[in-house]
């Protein structure tokens, strides 16, 4: 199955090779890619996705590599283009005492907003720290490999 994927994929590489797809159109003919594959039913979805996660990591890295070895300058080819741009800096705020002790203390609260779901906490202050609301996280497929 991944071998006819492969095929399939490297087919399309070459018929496109004059013409370069824009990122929609790039991602309009892999959605239709895929749906095509699910639609003719030949094939087994588990082995179909860990095929494509292969491929994609394989992707990821060579992509990562080969932006390293870019200079640091814009660049235009094959209908992509490349805008550098320097990374600024970041203030460093741990050392400002005032900024360290509020943040000691945000974390704190949120030490006690954790513990309220559990049980009936005062502050330093004696107040009651209040139960908050939760917002549930989206379910996620974890992948490993």
């Amino acid at each position: 199955m991944s071998k006819d994927l492969f095929q399939l994929m490297r087919e399309q590489e070459v018929s496109a090779l004059d013409v370069f797809p824009t990122k929609q159109e790039i991602k309009t003919h892999s959605e239709t890619f895929a749906k095509n594959i699910l639609d003719s039913g030949n094939y087994n979805l588990q082995e179909l996705y860990s095929q494509a996660l292969r491929m994609k990591e394989a992707l990821t890295n060579i992509e990562s590599v080969l932006k390293k070895e870019l200079p640091d300058e814009n660049f235009e080819a094959f209908g992509i283009k490349g805008s550098f741009r320097n990374g600024g800096n970041v203030l460093n705020y741990s050392e400002d005492e005032i900024y360290c002790k509020l943040k000691s203390d945000l974390d704190d609260r949120i030490d006690l907003l954790k513990l309220s779901q559990k049980q009936d906490v005062l502050d330093l202050y004696g107040n009651a720290v209040p139960k908050v609301s939760v917002t549930p996280r989206k379910s996620t497929l974890a992948i490993t490999f």
